[in-house]
């Protein structure tokens, strides 16, 4: 995960994404700086338009999210009418009470 904090803030940057600009920002991280997982990483990106991967992963992450309040609408409107039912209940079962 590190690798790909790595490169998209060197992408953010305007700086080149390779091996040597990897490491300088994993280390200066703190991060593990694994030459191999470098070289991979730094090798998939190449010639990959990373604005483009980042506008395609953003619209599949917002997809859910759109439709998750339309799924729950239904949901929240049953537990508010057994609370309400509840509630005259209750009421009712009190002046029962005080009526005897």
């Amino acid at each position: 995960m590190e690798m790909m904090y790595a490169a998209l803030l060197l992408h953010k940057a305007g700086k080149e994404i390779n091996e040597e600009n990897m490491k300088k920002v994993l280390e200066a991280a703190g991060a593990n700086a694994d030459i191999g997982m470098i070289k991979a990483v730094v090798s998939a990106l190449e010639g990959a338009n990373i604005e483009e991967i980042i506008e395609k992963a953003s619209a599949v992450a917002a997809a859910p999210v759109a439709a998750a309040p339309a799924a729950s609408a239904p949901a929240e409107k049953k537990e508010e009418k057994k609370e309400e039912k509840k509630t005259e209940e209750e009421a009712a079962a009190g002046l029962a009470g005080l009526f005897g």
